[in-house]
């Protein structure tokens, strides 16, 4: 990884080389850089995440699936076959979800089948700063919940998420 940019290096990138720059920041959804590039020039960071995360929650019911979605399973058959962005990989390798046991592999694919079959989208955490011990325990108070609540879980989600991967792109 590259090291990071400075806001007035991104202030200062055309709009191309911005959606190049930022394009995976939300998970195969160039579409979130491409709106959060409209709010250029960032005046602090926390601006730059704030149209980031405006993106998504600005974004229709529709694109918000798409986006939700196009998360991979944590511990999933992607990270097994290496089809993950290579953030993700980044993000479960520093929660520990490459060192599973057997046993806790089966469990985070029992949960991820038994998640995606009740709400027929992936289950989303932002797993930075976490261990594979608090996932799970997430995994499982979630799992009884509603289609609703863990849509809008699944985007608060989301939103750390980006928080997260600006901070690793951009200094402050």
């Amino acid at each position: 990884m590259s090291s990071p940019l400075s806001l007035e290096e991104v202030n200062a990138l055309t709009a191309g080389e911005f959606t190049l720059q930022f394009g995976d920041i939300a998970e195969h959804s160039i579409w979130v850089a491409e709106k959060a590039d409209f709010a250029r020039p960032f005046p602090d960071h926390a601006k730059m995440v704030l149209a980031f995360q405006r993106a998504v929650l600005d974004a229709d019911e529709h694109h918000q699936m798409q986006l939700i979605l196009a998360h991979p399973d944590l511990a999933g058959r992607a990270a097994l076959m290496g089809q993950m962005a290579d953030e993700s990989k980044r993000e479960q390798k520093g929660a520990g979800l490459d060192t599973l046991n057997n046993e806790e592999f089966a469990q985070f694919h029992k949960l991820n089948d038994a998640y995606r079959l009740r709400f027929g989208f992936p289950f989303i955490f932002a797993v930075t700063g976490a261990n594979k011990y608090q996932i799970l325990e997430s995994f499982s108070n979630r799992v009884d919940g509603t289609i609703e609540e863990e849509r809008l879980t699944a985007l608060v989600q989301i939103l750390r998420i980006i928080r997260f991967r600006l901070i690793t792109r951009v200094s402050s």
